[in-house]
């Protein structure tokens, strides 16, 4: 594993600027480079009703119909300045008023006093949160790479990992041609979204495949565009060992099954021993749809041990009977 975690990220205003089409009523150009760093919103109702102890200002905030109506009720209160003044402090990003309205005459002259960026946006508010913290959630996940190869085999994740010059691509190549899925060959940059593994190719290396004495092909131009994915959830690791004769293995799969910890996720781990002779895409293939099955509630391990269990009570009991 290449591990190159990173937990602090950020955004720049002019990125969400530019994504969801915001009209700037304030700050000029130099305060979209104002940080955004929580891959959340704030609808900020408590900071302008006054309270601000356990405030949220570090994130985007929307203003939606609620707070603007709040505001133009209480547009007199001597207090209001104070709350505008910390709702555009230096920690917060930006403001984004929704659904086209008005931004109050104050805040805007407040903001733009201190260059600070309030943005109209067409959308509603529950769109406009909803869209914006997806949005954040994705560029600011905490991420890893590690070096593997990614496919998609009857629609899970799986990643493939071993030491170098076990067969990783070749193997890959061969589930390819058998209508598999490519995501990434040698480098695997993995996000985690919420409670998922998103599992993506660098970008330099979208759609190539290294084999050993060929090189570098193109898997899209070689096998069509549906050979290949951008990406895919990490449902599935597979180790690739070197197969060890006489080397003691969990033959009928029952003994406890092993993870692996990725971003604070524990992921299903198999390890499937390499040999020459053997088919190992057919193997892969069985493999993940024992996988599928058992994510059904359907294991054949232990349906086996079942098996063997019963047969041992009625050879038992066929011996008591003729004592």
């Amino acid at each position: 594993m290449a591990a190159n975690e990173s937990f602090d990220k950020r955004v720049y205003v002019r990125d969400l600027k530019d994504v969801f089409d915001l009209r700037q009523i304030s700050g000029n150009d130099d305060s979209l480079n104002r940080w955004i760093i929580v891959p959340d919103v704030n609808r900020p109702g408590l900071e302008l009703s006054g309270y601000t102890r356990s405030n949220d200002l570090k994130r985007v905030n929307i203003l939606g119909n609620k707070e603007l109506e709040y505001l133009e009720d209480i547009k007199d209160d001597p207090d209001l300045i104070d709350r505008y003044n910390t709702i555009t402090d230096g920690y917060t990003p930006c403001i984004v008023i929704s659904d086209n309205n008005e931004c109050p005459s104050l805040l805007l002259e407040i903001a733009q006093r201190k260059n600070f960026p309030i943005f109209i946006s067409k959308e509603k508010t529950f769109r406009l949160v909803v869209q914006i913290i997806a949005f954040l959630d994705e560029k600011l996940a905490p991420n890893d790479t590690f070096h593997g190869v990614m496919m998609n085999i009857y629609g899970m994740g799986v990643m493939l990992k071993g030491e170098s010059g076990i067969g990783k691509s070749e193997l890959a190549l061969e589930l390819i041609k058998r209508g598999h899925i490519l995501v990434s060959d040698d480098r695997v940059d993995i996000y985690r979204v919420h409670n998922d593994l998103v599992c993506r190719a660098p970008k330099l290396l979208e759609n190539m495949l290294e084999l050993r004495g060929v090189g570098v092909i193109d898997v899209t131009l070689l096998y069509g565009t549906t050979s290949t994915i951008k990406q895919s959830n990490l449902d599935l690791i597979i180790e690739l060992t070197p197969f060890i004769s006489g080397e003691a293995k969990d033959r009928l799969g029952i003994e406890d099954r092993k993870t692996m910890n990725i971003l604070g996720l524990d992921i299903p781990l198999m390890e499937i021993p390499v040999k020459e002779g053997r088919s190992m895409g057919v193997i892969i293939e069985s493999a993940v749809a024992n996988f599928r099955l058992i994510n059904q509630g359907i294991d054949a391990a232990k349906l086996f041990k079942e098996r063997v269990r019963e047969a041992i009570e009625k050879k038992d009991k066929e011996m008591e009977g003729e004592k």
